[in-house]
């Protein structure tokens, strides 16, 4: 879910910077994502949402700043547009993006992001996953349920709980025909 925002620096008041530690060089300047993570994280939990990713790249002679964001409810269109205006005024206070004019796109993990955190579990709750289980190999199963502690997954008619250390990354798997209990009170999705 894009949401664009353009963006231009104002001068700077003070003097030329240098380089940031571990720092990468982009656009021709340096910028470091870790810092620019610390700048918007705030912005970001004060929406009720995790900062997943941050991503800088050259595009032309700007920059393309990519941020992840996700939620228990989801992250909509809405959502998205309206932490992009949080974020970009947080971005247009602080000098975290350099000299270079950027964009900004904010959106949500896609259905191929891997489920490593215990949140990413607990939001693939009613989905299929396929995932690799210590001394178990390979497996599918639907996410009944995740918490602190471990997974529970209906493999085939039985519940099997796994600890978060006995997985792998867990994969969602694109189904285009739901069971009834996921359609909604209708039954058509509606």
């Amino acid at each position: 879910m894009p949401g664009g925002q353009r963006h231009a620096p104002k001068p700077s008041q003070q003097g030329p910077r240098q380089p940031m530690k571990g720092a990468g060089e982009v656009g021709g300047g340096s910028v470091d994502e870790g810092r620019i993570a610390d700048v918007i994280r705030p912005a970001i939990l004060c929406a009720g949402m995790d900062l997943e990713s941050v991503r800088v790249s050259a595009a032309g002679r700007r920059r393309l700043l990519r941020v992840v964001v996700d939620s228990d409810r989801g992250v909509s269109l809405d959502d998205a547009a309206a932490i992009s205006r949080k974020l970009s005024a947080v971005l247009d206070a602080a000098p975290v993006m350099g000299d270079f004019p950027y964009t900004l796109e904010v959106s949500s993990p896609g259905v191929d992001r891997p489920l490593t955190d215990p949140r990413h579990w607990r939001r693939a709750v009613g989905r299929l996953v396929q995932v690799t289980v210590a001394d178990a190999g390979s497996i599918s199963g639907r996410v009944l349920a995740a918490d602190a502690d471990g997974v529970i997954l209906d493999v085939a008619g039985d519940r099997r709980r796994f600890g978060y250390a006995a997985l792998g990354a867990g994969a969602v798997q694109v189904e285009f025909g739901h069971p009834r209990t996921e359609l909604g009170a209708t039954g058509d999705g509606h």
